[in-house]
């Protein structure tokens, strides 16, 4: 009896490990341009080690607006909107080596880009 349980916990443990082989890089930015330059270097590396890959998928845009005064007394009625747009993108690294992984972090990216990595 013990046997079999082990066997099928051994096969729980292999099919966990086969799922949480990938990669996912989450990127955001405020402009569009810079942002998908970063992505392309990004995925031209995995290219380059024989990746598999999924993405990049565009993820919505977050837009936050900001309504202002434009005076503090008189002309209360006056104002004006602003808004922040960050762009995202995501990445899915199926199945990374090594080499991957190091080419992705001497990586150099330009200012104003955030990017997340996490092991799935």
């Amino acid at each position: 009896m013990t046997a079999v349980k082990t066997k099928k916990q051994n096969k729980k443990k292999e099919a966990k490990k086969e799922e949480a082989s990938k990669l996912r890089i989450r990127v955001r930015a405020y402009e569009s341009k810079i942002l998908d330059s970063s992505v392309k270097q990004i995925v031209d590396i995995a290219l380059r080690y024989d990746a598999n890959l999924l993405g990049p998928i565009p993820l919505p845009t977050e837009i936050k607006k900001y309504t202002v005064n434009r005076a503090s007394f008189v002309y209360k009625n006056a104002r004006e909107q602003f808004e922040m747009r960050v762009h995202k993108r995501l990445i899915d690294i199926l199945s990374p080596s090594p080499k991957i992984i190091e080419a992705l972090t001497n990586l150099n990216l330009p200012a104003g880009v955030d990017i997340e990595v996490k092991m799935l």
